[in-house]
């Protein structure tokens, strides 16, 4: 069953065999987890989102007509749980510096080294969560989860093009961002 392809395994799903979208959530879980931890910072609400976008591919595994990419259905799929998510709890992206600090918890290291890249995963960490959603999500899908600008121009509706300017500026605002919490601490 590794050898069989998403898109394939995809179809068997629509098709009533429910069963080969366990095979998907295994390849899966662990990207998206990462996708909505990179976003909220919380390990609980990832795990529950994770579950929404599987509840929501069979609820709608009618739609998936095979003719693209599993991976950009899923995580189109992924960003529609996160969206509806906060529009429900009305939660706010922009959280304080200390929040982020006791969930990101200090890490024990034991070189000066170890120390420094610790120190700047931390602050890279701060930085992100800083952005607003958009620049949020280009920065994980073209850094994070290594998807194309083409793709990511499927999952956003929007040119490749665009998606480079997107890209670009989000980086520069994390810059900006990074460089602001580096000289506060």
């Amino acid at each position: 069953m590794e050898s069989i392809s998403d898109n394939a395994l995809m179809l068997n799903v629509r098709d009533g065999k429910l069963d080969h979208l366990g095979l998907l959530f295994e390849r899966y879980k662990k990207i998206l987890f990462g996708f909505f931890y990179n976003l909220s910072g919380d390990p609980n609400l990832s795990e529950d989102l994770v579950q929404s976008v599987f509840e929501r591919i069979l609820k709608y595994r009618q739609g998936f007509k095979g003719d693209g990419e599993f991976k950009l259905w899923m995580f189109h799929i992924a960003r529609n749980v996160n969206i509806d998510h906060y529009r429900k709890t009305n939660k706010l992206q922009k959280e304080d510096i200390e929040h982020w600090r006791e969930r990101i918890g200090d890490k024990v290291c034991n070189s000066e080294e170890a120390m420094g890249k610790a120190e700047e995963l931390k602050i890279l960490q701060m930085a992100i969560a800083r952005l607003d959603m958009e620049k949020r999500e280009v920065i994980i899908f073209s850094k994070i989860d290594g998807l194309k600008y083409k793709q990511i121009g499927e999952l956003l509706n929007c040119s490749e093009g665009a998606v480079k300017v997107k890209v670009f500026r989000a980086m520069q605002t994390l810059k900006a961002e990074y460089l602001k919490i580096e000289k506060a601490i």
